[in-house]
């Protein structure tokens, strides 16, 4: 139980979908509440896709690239503590990528959405693409793999129902209590990536040590 509240707490801080849910109500303003359902449904369908390759496919990527865990640990923890401070300073959607007029384009351009700019940059980010990576090296037991899988499976879930109320938590909280929530949630994604480089240095100075 411990291990999936620490990696749904991770991911869910990372992915961060209230952060999303302005831009999704932003891109789906001319869309009808079912074919809002049905973006958010491929949505959160893509975000567990990539999730899940990102998972699986973390142990080649290290190997193929010849990158050790402690240099990917402090790599994504940079990453991590930028999304946060994004976050704290209300510059995420700048963070990925995501301005205001490109919005705007993609209304009127775009086809498909769920994808890109939903799934990729917003959602699945290289933040949880490398702690997904981290996980699948440090967890190897079947156990542990499958409580990681819950804790993905869940947040993909926790996804499709925000974005799918989107509109309407807008409409609750504004943008003011938006703000506030993703500040909170901020704070908790910089300690999230201060840790894994902190950690990533202790064994680096243990090795040498030893």
């Amino acid at each position: 139980m411990d291990l999936f509240l620490i990696a749904f707490g991770a991911l869910f801080s990372i992915i961060n979908p209230l952060g999303t849910v302005p831009v999704f109500v932003g891109l789906t303003q001319e869309h009808s509440k079912k074919e809002r359902a049905k973006i958010a449904f491929w949505t959160a369908l893509d975000v567990l896709i990539i999730l899940f390759l990102s998972f699986f496919a973390g142990q080649y990527i290290l190997s193929f690239f010849g990158i050790t865990l402690n240099a990917l640990k402090i790599a994504g923890g940079l990453i991590i503590t930028s999304s946060g401070f994004a976050l704290l300073t209300g510059k995420f959607r700048e963070h990925k990528g995501m301005k205001r007029k490109r919005v705007q384009e993609d209304i009127h351009n775009r086809d498909a959405i769920s994808l890109t700019p939903l799934a990729i940059p917003m959602l699945a980010g290289p933040g949880t693409i490398s702690l997904l990576i981290t996980y699948n090296q440090e967890y190897t037991l079947t156990k542990d793999v499958l409580i990681i899988l819950s804790a993905v499976l869940l947040v993909t879930i926790a996804i499709y129902l925000i974005l799918k109320s989107a509109h309407f938590i807008v409409k609750f909280l504004g943008a003011s209590g938006i703000n506030a929530l993703s500040r909170i949630i901020g704070f908790i994604v910089i300690s999230i990536g201060v840790q894994y480089i902190i950690s990533s240095v202790e064994n680096i100075v243990i090795n040498l040590l030893s």
